[in-house]
């Protein structure tokens, strides 16, 4: 299903009626003046394609509150699905804290992937390399919006060739009774046509909610992950196109909202027309 939303306003506190977000309801495409189809095929990069057909998981560990209990050596995580496995993932860039797994601290990795079916274990482990290695590891868990399930993997044990059974990397199974089931996520194709009039562009924190039937909506999702792509994407006469995982709102969309944060330099935004495609398992 694709959806088109004209726009052909302001979103800009100086402009217009001063308002920075706006909803829009769907119209027929016919009444959508450029060849979005078009435009569409020579913007399905092999990129948005791939991660159309991958799933995020967000992998969050939590390094005890012992002595001792950080580490600096790297750490890597495999999951294990009824389907396939991950391979290894290297935990590099934690998205709360700068220095990573240090005592009785949280943090938070994104792990992109082929669908590897239902979670059933994970293997978790660290190279041993650099000052201080040994690593108490509390536990892990991991939420994957497309099976609708966040998954607790108790560990409570040292990763260290000086402690415990001298292992540095272990084999997690999930606490069944820890487990939080919800309603799975699915992937949309959310494609920004920005208008080609001076100034039309803007650096802001774009947000959008999608809206179904039976008073069904999202969450507020940003479609951009950090301030490198707010200066990128949404410039004068521009098309961008993001896969976002969503709530599913079903098969009709009724409206959408979408707006952005205001803020900085240049955050006056004019707004064209949106497509919006759910994505179905087989990518269509």
């Amino acid at each position: 299903y694709r959806y088109y939303f004209p726009c052909q306003r302001w979103l800009a506190v100086e402009e217009d009626d001063g308002q920075i977000v706006r909803e829009l309801v769907p119209v027929d495409e016919a009444f959508v003046k450029k060849d979005s189809e078009n435009d569409g095929q020579s913007l399905a990069t092999l990129g948005l394609e791939q991660k159309a057909k991958s799933t995020t998981y967000t992998v969050k560990v939590k390094t005890g509150d012992k002595k001792n209990a950080g580490t600096d050596a790297n750490v890597f995580i495999t999951l294990y699905g009824s389907k396939d496995d991950t391979g290894i993932v290297s935990l590099k860039a934690s998205k709360i804290n700068k220095n990573k797994f240090e005592r009785g601290k949280v943090d938070e990795f994104t792990v992109e992937s082929v669908d590897i079916g239902d979670l059933k274990k994970i293997k978790i482990g660290h190279d041993n390399k650099g000052n201080s290695t040994g690593w108490f590891l509390e536990w892990v868990e991991i939420d994957a919006p497309s099976l609708g399930q966040c998954l607790k993997f108790p560990c409570g044990r040292w990763l260290d060739k000086s402690e415990d059974d001298g292992a540095i990397e272990r084999i997690i199974f999930p606490a069944e009774l820890q487990t939080t089931e919800y309603i799975p996520f699915v992937p949309y194709e959310i494609t920004v046509y920005t208008s080609d009039i001076f100034g039309a562009g803007t650096d802001a924190d774009v947000f959008i909610v999608l809206y179904g039937s039976d008073g069904i909506c999202t969450q507020q999702k940003s479609l951009c992950l950090n301030k490198r792509e707010q200066r990128m994407y949404f410039e004068r006469n521009s098309v961008n196109q993001f896969i976002v995982e969503l709530e599913d709102v079903g098969d009709i969309i009724e409206k959408i909202r979408i707006g952005h944060k205001g803020g900085g330099l240049n955050s006056g935004w004019h707004l064209d027309h949106v497509a919006i495609r759910r994505l179905l398992p087989n990518g269509k």
